[in-house]
């Protein structure tokens, strides 16, 4: 898992992949090609950017919703699969293409997109928080049982 300044660097960068080219270009070593459903072309129209660690090389995020996937198979759909585990997420529902957005639309969407993101990275740090917590009573425990 990565650290909390880790997660919170690459999603607060993540306001750049509204641009459908920025994300495909995640998915330089992405391992599924051509003859699969999973093709970096349609991850990327699916909102996804492509997060690999060394035990997980087909991690994805949605740069909106930050919904995390991974254990992809070549023929999963990526529209689908990121429309069933995250069916209210803004960029998914959004109307029309990007680019045809106005200032206002957009800065909505943003805005619930900071929103979002706060929201995790306050949830991570709060169970980051907890697990300190709860080893430093587990310490505390076992130094006053001795």
């Amino acid at each position: 898992m990565a650290s909390i300044e880790v997660l919170a660097s690459r999603y607060s960068s993540f306001d750049k992949m509204y641009c459908h080219d920025l994300r495909k270009q995640s998915f330089a070593d992405w391992p599924f090609r051509e003859e699969c459903n999973c093709t970096p072309e349609k991850m990327a129209k699916a909102g996804f950017v492509h997060c690999p660690s060394e035990n997980e090389p087909d991690v994805v995020c949605c740069f909106f919703c930050l919904i995390e996937l991974e254990g992809w198979e070549p023929e999963d759909v990526p529209w689908s699969e990121h429309a069933k585990r995250s069916p209210n997420c803004g960029f998914l529902t959004m109307k029309k293409d990007f680019t045809n957005l106005t200032v206002a639309e957009y800065l909505g969407m943003e805005k619930d997109r900071l929103k979002i993101y706060l929201r995790k990275i306050s949830h991570k740090k709060m169970a980051s928080m907890r697990e300190a917590i709860d080893y430093t009573l587990e310490t505390l425990k076992s130094h006053l049982d001795s």
